[in-house]
């Protein structure tokens, strides 16, 4: 899987970071969300378009201000 967009909320600490993933194999599209860095447990969801992707990833991310994308 190769990541389109990546964003992270900006807390440092393991227990606190969160991060959000669009990831694509060229054919699919998926949403990973990850808790607490590398180490923390994660949430996957198929998605069928890239559109409807960029919605899961936006209500995954909420509203809180810190938010930021990271760009490769």
């Amino acid at each position: 899987m190769m990541v389109e967009e990546h964003w992270w909320n900006g807390d440092t600490t393991p227990r606190g970071r969160r991060d959000v993933y669009i990831r694509t194999d060229g054919d699919g599209w998926e949403v990973r969300a990850q808790i607490g860095g590398a180490s923390g447990r994660e949430r996957v969801q198929q998605c069928p378009s890239r559109a409807s992707a960029a919605i899961l990833a936006d209500a995954w991310r909420g509203t809180h201000p810190s938010w930021r994308e990271l760009k490769r």
